[in-house]
């Protein structure tokens, strides 16, 4: 019974692959240019590669940055209430 409502799927054309409904539409045929010429390249990897070790090296930079904003703004709470530390030392 299965292959009955199958059959009658296909001859109807409901089951038609989705690529053949867009066969006959005209496709662009403008050159790259740019930076498409580049991401459109054989070597894509490398480009992926790239753009990945950008961004680790913005978040290192990011955070070595917090970091010694941080150790500065701590030394200078540190040296504006002494009394504080004094309690805090054995």
């Amino acid at each position: 019974m299965n292959l009955q409502v199958l059959s009658d799927t296909t001859e109807a054309g409901l089951a038609t692959p989705y690529d053949t409904i867009w066969a006959t539409a005209a496709v662009p045929t403008k050159p790259p240019q740019g930076i498409e010429r580049v991401m459109l390249a054989e070597d894509k990897l490398y480009v992926v590669l790239a753009v990945v070790l950008i961004i680790w090296f913005g978040v290192i930079f990011f955070m070595f940055r917090t970091d010694r904003k941080l150790d500065r703004l701590e030394r200078a709470l540190q040296e504006r209430i002494p009394e504080a530390n004094a309690d805090l030392r054995p």
